[in-house]
């Protein structure tokens, strides 16, 4: 008797994957993009040192911003509610 194979399951993609294509330019996104790759890293879409690595990149880059914030020029008017993460 021959063995039935099973058809390859579908991996689903993980959530935070559009988020990071789109890119990440203000607090709100980045936060979007944690709570995701949170999600995804439980759920077993993603590997934890995969996490690991994207977690220091964006701590990296809210240093940067607390740096600019603190000790950059405030320029004209009011400094706006979120900071933006890149310089596009």
């Amino acid at each position: 008797m021959k063995k039935r194979s099973k058809a390859p399951e579908k991996k689903a993609q993980p959530r935070s994957l559009p988020i990071a294509r789109k890119g990440v330019a203000t607090g709100s996104q980045f936060a979007a993009l944690m709570s995701a790759m949170m999600s995804d890293i439980i759920e077993g879409h993603i590997a934890p040192e995969t996490g690991n690595a994207a977690c220091n990149a964006g701590g990296k880059l809210l240093k940067v911003v607390e740096m600019q914030y603190k000790y950059g020029s405030r320029g004209r008017g009011v400094a706006p509610r979120e900071l933006p993460l890149t310089a596009e």
